[in-house]
């Protein structure tokens, strides 16, 4: 038998629902922090995809950020038009085009990953650390879960 049931299936007990209510606010709480830096959430996460080497060509950016290919680069040329991301051919394999943050790129996605932990650390501050390492650990482990059931 499994978890829920319709009897006791409601939002305050739904992970879906409550991971995309935490990411809401998380959002909402961030967002003023980037528009001081001149950049959307959109932006910080396109950026930050690159940074940890997880979006480094246009079609991994769409992945990470579960973007359509058209979307994904209206938002390249954007990062690029404001001289955060270059677009690069690869050496190895020309057909492929790199994305690379510049080093204004690189210096506004360490600000923006400081804000972040900030924020988070802020957040969480009455927490046990004991707690976040179990929150995060479950969290990866569904993260995995849905992705080996998913793909």
């Amino acid at each position: 038998m499994g978890f829920y049931s319709d009897a006791d299936f409601q939002p305050d007990v739904s992970l879906g629902y409550l991971s995309k209510r935490i990411h809401q606010l998380a959002q909402a709480g961030l967002e003023p922090m980037f528009a001081r830096e001149g950049l959307s959430y959109v932006q910080w996460h396109a950026l930050i995809s690159i940074f940890f080497g997880r979006g480094l060509t246009s079609a991994a950016l769409a992945r990470d950020l579960a973007y359509d290919k058209g979307a994904t680069t209206r938002l390249i040329d954007s990062l690029e038009k404001r001289g955060w991301v270059v677009r690069a051919r690869e050496h190895d394999d020309r057909r492929l085009i790199a994305l690379k943050l510049t080093d204004d790129g690189q210096r506004l996605a360490h600000r923006c990953r400081d804000m972040v932990i900030a924020a988070w650390n802020d957040w969480l501050g009455d927490w046990p650390d004991a707690d976040i390492d179990a929150a995060v650990a479950l969290l990866q482990r569904l993260r995995a879960t849905l992705e080996r059931k998913t793909a």
